[in-house]
């Protein structure tokens, strides 16, 4: 069993930044796969990026691609999401989600077996 917290979710301006962190339980953490979803009222969950548990193969949504980062630090059973430009049209709840470290980098939420409730993250114009 993995339960995955997030946080640094808020407001913050267009062009501003943002880092959210998701903290796992478990001790195999190390061994997931990690990803970030966001999703907004009506629409479905959407990838945002995801994480290979050595940290050395990433994957991301075209939308996001230049701007921002996952990371992970498996000593901290903690990954990050390092958000920079921000545009209005990142406002969503943003997820964390893990799955097994078999099978690439999926961008199906489906796929993931955790995840965590979601941080809100807002940005203005």
């Amino acid at each position: 069993q993995v339960q995955l917290v997030e946080s640094g979710g808020g407001l913050v301006q267009a062009g501003g930044s943002l880092r959210l962190s998701c903290v796992a339980s478990g001790r195999t953490f190390s061994s997931y796969v990690m990803g970030w979803f966001r999703q907004t009222p009506g629409k479905e969950r959407e990838f945002v990026a995801a994480i290979r548990w050595s940290g050395d193969s990433t994957r991301y949504a075209d939308s996001v691609k230049g701007r921002f980062t996952i990371s992970r630090d498996n000593a901290k059973n903690t990954v990050y999401l390092q958000m920079n430009s921000l545009k209005p049209e990142d406002t969503a709840v943003y997820y964390c989600a893990s799955k097994t470290g078999c099978g690439g980098l999926p961008a199906v939420p489906a796929l993931y077996r955790y995840w965590g409730k979601g941080t809100q993250v807002t940005v203005s114009s």
